[in-house]
C-alpha cells in the first residue's frame, strides 16, 4: 500500500510497504523549491563575483573604508593589495557556489559573510550593513540545505531509475 503525505517544508514522504510489511520511506524534493533554489544560487553565486572584481576597480564602493583598523594594523601588505586578495577568494567562492559543488560554495560564502560582518561590528560604525551581511549568511546556509535535498532527491531518483530499468530488463 502506498501512503503520499505532504510536509510543510516542500519535502514529501513517500511510504512503501515492503515485501515483508516493512515500511521503507523515501524523500522527494519538491519540485516547487526549484525556483527558489535557483534564485539563492544564482545571486549567492554572482554577487560575490562582481564585488570580487569591484575590488580592484572601486567602482561600486571604496572597499579598504570597510576593512577594519585591526586588520590594518595585522596585516603585512597595503589595503589595496588586502582588498585584491579578498577580491580574489570573493570571485572563487562565487564560481564554487556556481559550480556543481554549489553546497560546499555557499558554506563558504556563508562563512565569508560572517566574517565581512564582525570586520565591520569591529570598525565601530556600519553596523547596518554587518546586520545585512548575517542576513545574506542566512540565506547562504539556506542554499546549502536546500541543496542536500535536492542532491538527496537526485540520488534517490537516479536509483529508482536503475532499479526500475534493472527490473524492465530482466522481466523482458
Amino acid at each position: 500500500m502506498n501512503c503520499l503525505s505532504f510536509d510543510a517544508f516542500g519535502v514529501t514522504d513517500l511510504r512503501f510497504d515492503t515485501l515483508f510489511g516493512e515500511r521503507e520511506e523515501m524523500k522527494t524534493f519538491d519540485h516547487r523549491l526549484n525556483d527558489s533554489w535557483w534564485a539563492l544560487r544564482i545571486a549567492l553565486g554572482l554577487t560575490p563575483i562582481v564585488a570580487g572584481v569591484d575590488k580592484y576597480f572601486n567602482k561600486l564602493a571604496d572597499w579598504g573604508m570597510y576593512l577594519t583598523p585591526y586588520a590594518t594594523k595585522v596585516t603585512p601588505v597595503s589595503v589595496p593589495t588586502f582588498m585584491h586578495l579578498v577580491g580574489f577568494i570573493e570571485i572563487v567562492a562565487g564560481v564554487i557556489v556556481l559550480s556543481r559543488w554549489t553546497r560546499i560554495g555557499s558554506y563558504i560564502v556563508m562563512a565569508w559573510l560572517i566574517a565581512i560582518a564582525v570586520n565591520l561590528f569591529t570598525t565601530g560604525m556600519f553596523y547596518d550593513l554587518a546586520v545585512r551581511d548575517l542576513e545574506i549568511a542566512v540565506g547562504a546556509f539556506a542554499l546549502s540545505q536546500l541543496t542536500v535535498v535536492r542532491e538527496e532527491s537526485t540520488l534517490t531518483t537516479k536509483e529508482q531509475g536503475v532499479v526500475a530499468s534493472s527490473n524492465f530488463v530482466k522481466t523482458r
